[in-house]
């Protein structure tokens, strides 16, 4: 792997993926690469990256995860790629200070603006053709009480206490809004795995607490539609 620099005309099979995405420094977390080879050597697989619509275009720390896709969809796999319509009504929490709130109607726009942005790094045809999907799709039909008890009751707050960005808020207060993000993205990656057959997550290190709740949640939900078990990386 060492010395040679990898460009668009190098495409990497399904089993020297890990070997390639690691030699270029996009692997920082990880719950077992050993695993997700083993997985890999079966055949390809689908899976997802979300963009969050909290502005008008998306920026230079979203193109790591956009290229990643890509590659994965060089590779042989299927690429779902999330424009959160729901989510960016919300807003990951930052450790500094609480989101300001976008009107519906303004997010709905950057969502349009987003996903234009995103069609030209992947394929929408053939056998791996990407899809684009927006988690107001599913999230916002639920009611909050089936949203409490069909999502929330899988959730211990300790753990949810125990991320860091969480816990950096604590002094300075954080609203239940922001609080409760990790369980917006949790299900979507439950929706995408009964839906769409979705095995694996990916995203920057930020969301790697929000990645792992995902794979918990499925896990504690119980099977569904989908019989394969989802990863994350």
């Amino acid at each position: 792997m060492a010395g040679v620099p990898r460009g668009w005309g190098t495409i990497p099979t399904v089993t020297d993926l890990i070997d390639d995405l690691q030699w270029r420094g996009l692997i920082q977390d990880s719950t077992d690469l050993d695993e997700l080879r083993a997985r890999l050597a079966t055949g390809p697989m689908t899976y997802y990256v979300g963009f969050d619509p909290t502005a008008a275009s998306l920026h230079v720390g979203n193109l790591l995860q956009v290229l990643t896709a890509r590659r994965w969809q060089l590779a042989g796999h299927r690429p779902l790629l999330l424009v959160g319509g729901a989510t960016g009504q919300i807003g990951d929490p930052k450790e500094s200070s609480e989101r300001a709130l976008n009107p519906p109607e303004v997010v709905a726009g950057w969502v349009e603006r987003i996903r234009d942005q995103l069609a030209p790094f992947v394929t929408y045809t053939g056998d791996n053709a990407a899809t684009l999907v927006n988690n107001l799709d599913w999230t916002g039909p639920m009611s909050v009480v089936e949203f409490l008890r069909d999502v929330g009751k899988h959730f211990p707050v300790n753990r949810m206490l125990a991320r860091e960005v969480v816990k950096a808020r604590l002094e300075t207060g954080i609203s239940y809004t922001e609080f409760s993000y990790q369980l917006l993205q949790a299900h979507d990656y439950y929706e995408l795995h009964e839906r769409l057959g979705c095995e694996l997550q990916f995203g920057g290190s930020d969301q790697w607490g929000n990645i792992t709740a995902g794979v918990d949640y499925i896990r504690r939900r119980g099977p569904g539609r989908c019989t394969r078990s989802p990863r994350r990386w």
